[in-house]
């Protein structure tokens, strides 16, 4: 595949992906071109990573292998018009939540290759995990091209496209719950007149090292807690709390509302 990858939009996740290929050495500065409507932005990734940066989308995606689209997905049918079949050869790559892979393909024109991935703003620091779904045309070979760039800021896993509506309700939008998670530990720890730094400094050592723990014992989630969980302890009692306050049911609504407001977007746009 042709090394010259273009990222149209430059924000957050854009630079994530950035980092990641560019740490990974998957690409070459010299080989990533990113576009944006602010120049300042452009300037700014130039300065940090030594890419190149264009405000022409059309001009910039001519020649290029692969193109990531991080633009929001209101903006997405404006942003793919001018550029109908301006480069038939290239892999097109969205992280553009609840754009169907066909609206795009219809947007390109015939024969687009398109993969969409499900990120997570973990990739921010390299711990992301994303799905990937291949629309009609993708090639596995466009697969393990994908897979190689987001796994360069984490993990991924291959899905069907229809079930990256459970990919988001799962890791798409799991980092806010663990936050909400952090938050009411917070304000717990606030009611028991505990020191707010403090009780920040553990609380999010403590989701770090029960996910490393996690990850690496190989155990399942309920056989961990139970180790933790002595009969008539601390331990227990809490996770009694939790369960009168219906805390697990609470978070599996959660998720199920997350999954049907992924469809619902997807239908709606």
């Amino acid at each position: 595949m042709n090394q010259k990858t273009v990222f149209i939009g430059a924000g957050n996740m854009a630079e994530a992906l950035l980092k990641g290929v560019i740490a990974g050495k998957i690409r070459a500065p010299a080989d990533i071109l990113l576009t944006d409507v602010r120049p300042d932005r452009l300037d700014e990734l130039a300065e940090k990573y030594g890419t190149g940066g264009s405000t022409d989308n059309a001009d910039a995606i001519a020649d290029a292998g692969m193109v990531f689209l991080c633009v929001k997905p209101q903006q997405m049918d404006e942003v793919l018009r001018p550029l109908h079949q301006v480069n038939p050869e290239a892999l097109w790559v969205s992280i553009a939540a609840g754009v169907p892979t066909a609206r795009i393909e219809k947007n390109l024109g015939p024969g687009a290759r398109v993969v969409r991935v499900m990120p997570n703003t973990p990739a921010l620091v390299q711990k992301g995990a994303a799905g990937i779904a291949p629309g009609t045309h993708a090639m596995p070979a466009d697969l393990d091209a994908v897979r190689e760039i987001m796994e360069s800021v984490g993990t991924c896993v291959v899905v069907d496209e229809e079930d990256l509506h459970a990919v988001t309700a799962i890791s798409g939008s799991g980092p806010a719950y663990v936050f909400y998670l952090v938050e009411a530990m917070l304000k717990g720890a606030e009611k028991l007149g505990f020191d707010p730094d403090t009780a920040r400094e553990l609380a999010i050592q403590t989701v770090l090292g029960a996910g490393t723990l996690l990850q690496e014992s190989g155990e399942a989630p309920e056989a961990l807690r139970a180790k933790v969980t002595s009969k008539g302890g601390t331990t227990a009692a809490a996770v009694a709390a939790f369960d009168a306050a219906a805390v697990g049911e609470g978070i599996t609504a959660g998720l199920l509302a997350a999954e049907a407001r992924s469809r619902e977007l997807a239908e709606n746009g």
